[in-house]
């Protein structure tokens, strides 16, 4: 037996209607335009002028509730009983939604006030992450640790901006919709306490209707809290994604509120089922609604040809009532959605018009994708073919950036992604931006959308557990209808290695009811939770629809390289789970944990195929690196090549998704102690840069690339004469290496071998050279050298021209080069970065775990070669980007605004 899903849609809104125009500085007026303003509906970005302050620690009597991190007066007000209220609309059964206490606390607050002065507050613009610019913390016991990232992501945050109300938009419903605020968001208008939404990664609604007054002087303020101890990784602070104000009529299609999925699907035909949630405001109203499918341009975006419509259905609304109403059609001949490079992520739209007689009152459009997934205990099926899982872990940080949302540099990460050979991201572990959804989406990537870290049992002491009785349920739905539109979803993670694993059939019992929301919003795809503990014959590992196995799958600490560690050892459990439950899909939700420092090597190496990070074996404490060899991990982990060897011994197996990606911010294992603020997982580092392991990865993930990689680097003055190991990645089956011209001898490669090595070569000046083969013919080849010493700067940039549109950005990498142009891999030179002309130096890095330089400084170290600019347009010309560096020439690019 296995588990067939329906496909299912993308989640959006068809901005008709009207528009927003700034009145001051401090004032966002709503207004309409003349030839849209009959179309129901309005989403206006909220984004702009906005004022900001924070303090470290808590300074007022306020609190969402009494938490273990902060120490509240006698004088203290408590505003849970007013907030949980904000979750009732997530709460499926009335007895047990919350009523909200009379009152409005915290409204008589002087920071709630319009005359307030803010005028010495910070000027923002959204989405903001007021931590990222640092300082890092760098004292032996900081505050915030190497775990959140050494930045001041704690403390107590304040936003203010201003509403105006517009003749023409009384009667209508003005909601303020907030996509990200970490953490602990309360909402005040006009001293009235609105809502709020404790857990920081989800996308919330507040009605700011009853509160709204005519005219421009409609005071918002928003407070965020953040616990010290909120996470194991950096959260970031602030309204880092974006806010927008959305304006209906008082009969709309409700928030996440439609639903499409499709059924019986071919090349020839399709079903398409759509389910329709109507809001009602106070008057007794029929409507009729009315809906068609669009297919949507890959190259535009834009709806395109009409390819169906649904009949069209009347609903009888009572005064405040909710209603759904379910439509079918029939799209002949559809665009399937699928995976590339054998299938195409064709985009498809059901636009829905709502009627009160001949007048329309709402208009939404909802993406979807039209696909057919099967996912059996053999692997997953995607419109009938077998797609292998291709997948990494990706935290939401984007690196110098932080937690603050951008398209451009979101869109960067999955370009890269894409060149390494990955389809799939789990987004661990918490909800993710939209937009990014939207991207993956369009680019065809297969992801696990994750919620949750925490259940009732903590990892730090302010996390999740703290909420999650109250708020489990609200934030489950909530997540999952926001998101349950995106094709590219093909499942639900509801838990991380919880806690709640260890516990038997009490676990079990959490697991269940979890599972038992989350499968009363979606049946159209599989419920999962990530297992790095809970074996076959435990009560938790039933309540999952899929096999997720954190590490378990290769095994945990269980070959000799290991077996000196302490902590749970576990054999490779993929043939143990694949026993018990032979129907059900099996992959690896994180697999390797492999440790390396870009281009940073060690010696000696080890022997064998994994091995863990120690002072004798690939690790460098007081330099606080790993060897880039990419044979060692975490205590708990593996390389690779392990990962890739029980995999192929178990083809059942549907694929994996490495920890990690990108390294992120935050969890600097193996470094917690030192002054580490970044992770030393990924494939690719915090600035963007490939470490050699991509090369490993792309080598068995784009089989039909022609590609060879050589590591180490070949500047060792220090090793002539000692053996120096070199290992090649490589798509081929058969390479030989050179040594100045000289042969050092031709390998094939042996079943369930991922590498080529070479590991008694004797270090001499001059060039390294490998040629591979595949089937016999020469395939591709690659070539390090020994370098001369740095004298020049060399810059080139990821694009040409940036918008000047405040958000798009232009990565520029820095490469320190020789008198001959070639990269010097071991330089470490200080260099300065500068821009002329109408942009703006926004960050840097360079991709070391280590290097406490606060992200906006202009100057970097160029770390073992390389270092990283970004840049923003303030204007439209000639943009110039610079780099010196003391006794190297300057290396300079140049941009245009567009």
């Amino acid at each position: 037996m296995s588990l067939r899903l329906v496909a299912r849609s993308v989640s959006g809104l068809l901005l008709l209607g009207l528009s927003l125009f700034a009145d001051s500085p401090t004032t966002q007026a709503l207004a309409p335009r003349k030839d849209q303003a009959n179309a129901g509906r309005e989403r206006i970005s909220f984004n702009e002028n906005w004022r900001f302050h924070r303090t470290e620690f808590q300074t007022d009597d306020l609190a969402y509730d009494y938490r273990p991190d902060i120490s509240l007066s006698s004088n203290a007000t408590i505003l849970k009983p007013w907030i949980l209220a904000s979750g009732n609309e997530f709460i499926k059964d009335p007895a047990n939604r919350h009523v909200r206490p009379d009152g409005h606390p915290g409204g008589d607050a002087p920071i709630v006030q319009l005359d307030f002065n803010d005028s010495d507050w910070e000027s923002v613009t959204l989405p903001h992450d007021w931590a990222i610019q640092g300082p890092f913390y760098t004292e032996e016991d900081p505050i915030i640790g190497g775990g959140m990232g050494r930045l001041p992501v704690h403390g107590v945050g304040w936003y203010r901006n201003r509403v105006t109300l517009a003749p023409a938009d009384k009667g209508k419903k003005i909601y303020l919709d907030i996509d990200g605020a970490m953490s602990y968001a309360i909402v005040w208008l006009n001293g009235n306490l609105v809502g709020g939404w404790p857990y920081g990664y989800n996308s919330f609604r507040l009605d700011l209707t009853p509160y709204l007054e005519e005219g421009e002087d409609n005071q918002l303020a928003i407070r965020l809290d953040n616990p010290p101890d909120s996470a194991r990784w950096y959260p970031g602070g602030g309204l880092y994604r974006n806010v927008w104000i959305t304006k209906t009529d008082p009969t709309h299609v409700a928030l996440f509120g439609t639903f499409v999925t499709s059924k019986d699907v071919s090349k020839k035909s399709a079903t398409v089922d759509l389910s329709v949630r109507i809001d009602n405001g106070p008057e007794k109203r029929t409507i009729r609604v009315e809906a068609d499918v669009y297919e949507i341009s890959a190259k535009s975006g834009k709806i395109g040809k009409k390819v169906a419509e649904f009949p069209s259905q009347k609903i009888e609304l009572s005064s405040s009532d909710s209603q759904s109403v379910s439509l079918s059609t029939q799209v002949k001949n559809p665009k399937l959605w699928g995976p590339p490079p054998t299938q195409t992520p064709s985009i498809h739209a059901a636009v829905i018009r709502l009627y009160d007689g001949k007048d329309l009152v709402d208009t939404y459009e909802t993406r979807f994708g039209i696909r057919d997934i099967n996912f059996t205990g053999e692997g997953l099926l995607i419109n009938g073919e077998r797609v292998q899982i291709r997948g990494v872990n990706q935290h939401h940080d984007l690196g110098a950036l932080g937690a603050a949302f951008n398209i451009r540099a979101a869109k960067r990460q999955l370009d890269i992604l894409r060149e390494l050979g990955s389809n799939a991201i789990r987004m661990s572990h918490n909800p993710p931006a939209t937009e990014l959804l939207e991207m993956t989406d369009a680019m065809g990537f297969l992801v696990i959308d994750e919620i949750f870290d925490s259940w009732q049992k903590k990892k730090t002491i302010s996390d999740f557990h703290l909420i999650f009785d109250d708020w489990y349920e609200p934030d489950l739905r909530a997540f999952m209808r926001r998101d349950r539109n995106h094709p590219s979803v093909i499942g639900w993670s509801v838990g991380n290695e919880v806690g709640e694993q260890h516990d038997d059939e009490a676990g079990a019992v959490v697991a269940r009811r979890v599972v038992a929301v989350a499968k009363d919003e979606d049946t159209t795809r599989p419920i999962t939770a990530s297992m790095n503990f809970a074996k076959p014959d435990m009560p938790f590992p039933p309540t999952m629809d899929i096999v997720s196995l954190n590490y378990q799958g290769e095994g945990i600490r269980d070959s000799p390289a290991y077996s000196h560690l302490t902590g749970i050892t576990t054999s490779p459990q993929y043939p143990a789970f694949h026993d018990k439950f032979p129907d059900k899909l099996i992959f690896s939700s994180e697999s390797a944990a492999a440790l390396s420092t870009r281009g940073t090597y060690i010696f000696p190496v080890t022997d064998g195929i994994s091995a863990p990070v120690n002072e004798t074996s690939g690790g460098n404490k007081a330099a606080e690196y790993v060897s880039s060899y990419e044979l060692y991990s975490a205590d708990f982990g593996s390389s690779p090549d392990k990962v890739f060897r029980a995999q192929d011994n178990n083809s059942f197996v549907a694929g994996e998704f490495v920890w990690s990606g990108f390294d992120y911010i935050g969890e600097p294992t193996p470094y917690y102690s030192g002054l580490s603020r970044s992770s030393y997982f990924g494939i690719i580092d915090l600035a963007g840069f490939p470490k050699d392991r991509f090369y490993l990865y792309q080598s068995r993930w784009r089989p039909d690339l022609k590609m060879a990689h050589i590591l180490p680097h070949w500047n060792w003055p220090e090793r002539v004469g000692q053996v120096t190991p070199v290992h090649v990645f490589t798509s081929g089956d058969e390479a030989e290496l050179f040594l100045n011209g000289k042969s050092l001898g031709r390998q094939k490669k042996a079943e369930f071998q991922y590498r080529f090595r070479w590991d008694d070569v004797e270090y001499q000046a001059g060039e390294l050279k490998v040629v591979a083969y595949k089937n016999g013919e020469r395939w591709a080849e690659d070539s390090v050298r020994t370098t001369g010493p740095a004298s020049q700067l060399r810059l080139s940039s990821d694009a040409d021209n940036v918008a000047a549109d405040g958000k798009d950005l232009v990565f520029v990498t820095l490469e320190v080069v020789d008198e001959k142009r070639y990269v010097v891999s071991d330089a470490q030179n200080t260099v300065t970065f500068a821009v002329d002309g109408p942009g703006e130096l926004v960050a840097t890095d360079n991709g070391k775990p280590n290097d406490v330089t606060p992200f906006p400084s202009k100057e970097r170290n160029a770390f073992n070669g390389l270092a990283l600019a970004i840049v923003r347009a303030t204007g439209k010309g000639k943009i110039t980007i610079s780099a010196t560096g003391n006794g190297l020439q300057t290396g300079k690019v140049v941009v245009r605004g567009n």
